[in-house]
């Protein structure tokens, strides 16, 4: 008999029928998260560069924030916005306390910064989660579905054995057809895992990178505002 992999699949028993839907599964949602996580870097990156762009050639925070609003997908922008509106909300408190005769020291010029910076690591934080967002699903297809399609081979073998052990023979001919159709499994747990595995180590690495410039760019923005807070005490 002419064996190909649609006859191996067709012809696998109920449990390697079931092991190979579950990596077929497995296999649209890596490809699927994958794409998406293509897309949603790529964006990120762009707006990135051009909010930097932006930001830099800004005169004041109020045009780098006006300019924030325009790139959703990049961290930094998202940062610097964060940023922005703690320290909206410290000068709307400074300028209740206009009133008061006690003149500002530097404890409290430290203080704010110190509120600043809190708001700033929240808001890296929270965009390294939103980037890295289906990750760990990835890794864990990269390392489960080997052990998936070994099981489905297994229980191939098993089934295999079982019915030489039914006909009374184990020649070649009754054997081969049935080890074939299990170790389809297990290359199809491979295929599954491969790109996984090799889609996560470049997201996470990409991931490390946008995160290390997202950081970068907090210390800068830290840097300008501690310095103009610095010159007024």
């Amino acid at each position: 008999m002419q064996l190909s992999l649609s006859n191996m699949i067709m012809h696998a028993g109920p449990m390697g029928q079931m092991v190979m839907l579950t990596l077929l599964l497995f296999s649209v949602a890596s490809w699927s998260i994958v794409f998406m996580k293509v897309r949603l870097f790529k964006k990120a990156v762009l707006d990135t560069e051009d909010f930097l762009d932006a930001f830099w050639s800004s005169k004041t925070l109020n045009d780098a924030a006006a300019s924030a609003e325009q790139f959703p997908l990049s961290p930094e922008a998202a940062v610097f916005t964060s940023g922005f509106a703690e320290l909206q909300k410290i000068n709307k408190i400074k300028n209740r306390k206009e009133g008061s005769t006690a003149p500002e020291t530097l404890d409290t010029q430290l203080a704010t910064m110190d509120n600043l910076k809190r708001a700033i690591r929240q808001a890296e934080s929270q965009e390294i989660s939103e980037l890295g967002k289906s990750l760990p699903f990835l890794a864990t297809i990269g390392s489960a579905a080997p052990f998936i399609g070994l099981f489905g081979t297994v229980w191939g073998i098993m089934a295999s054995f079982h019915d030489i052990g039914m006909r009374g023979s184990a020649s070649l001919a009754v054997v081969a057809p049935g080890i074939s159709e299990a170790l389809v499994a297990t290359a199809a747990g491979l295929a599954v895992a491969i790109p996984a595995v090799i889609a996560y180590n470049y997201f996470a690495n990409r991931l490390a990178e946008i995160e290390s410039e997202m950081e970068n760019f907090s210390t800068d923005f830290l840097n300008l505002v501690e310095r103009d807070l610095l010159s007024k005490v």
